[in-house]
């Protein structure tokens, strides 16, 4: 049975990924911590933001006062997309991904914002449009949060399974 070719997938997509190759992983920005870590079959990414490929916040703020659904939404894809670029920084290729496991995302809210599951949709939506649903769709949690740092909107944590 022959292996899907996610590669492939974000080229057809025409997703842009970020090479942290070439500009490293901005979350030491943040402080001490490392892009990711390996375990046995596990790849658990550090957490990823919004950021640009210069280190700039997309779309600071908080849902339900500086920023829309749409707006999170996109923040959540923007940062999916650093995810995938940080999967393929740990592992060479997404083709050795065989699971999204888990996500952990967090949304700076608004203390009576509620809709925090339709802004991470727009992480897992990614995941899922590049793994497909049986490989891309894992467990998801998403927690509304007063601040992440230098006023992003969206932060997620993730969980992957790996082949050898």
């Amino acid at each position: 049975m022959s292996r899907p070719d996610f590669e492939a997938r974000v080229a057809e997509l025409g997703l842009e990924l970020p090479d942290y190759g070439k500009r490293p992983y901005y979350g030491a920005d943040y402080g001490s911590m490392k892009p990711h870590h390996i375990t046995g079959n596990l790849l658990f990414l550090g957490g990823h933001t919004a950021d640009d490929d210069q280190g700039n916040v997309r779309l600071p703020g908080r849902l339900g006062q500086d920023l829309s659904i749409e707006e999170g939404y996109a923040a959540a894809r923007y940062t999916a997309l650093n995810c995938l670029g940080g999967i393929r920084y740990a592992l060479g290729s997404l083709d050795r991904v065989t699971a999204v496991v888990r996500s952990l995302c967090f949304v700076v809210t608004t203390p009576d914002f509620e809709d925090v599951h339709k802004v991470s949709s727009g992480a897992t939506d990614v995941f899922r449009d590049v793994f497909g649903p049986e490989v891309g769709l894992g467990g998801r949690a998403t927690i509304g949060v007063m601040s992440l740092a230098r006023r992003s909107c969206f932060e997620a944590w993730v969980t992957v399974e790996i082949d050898d």
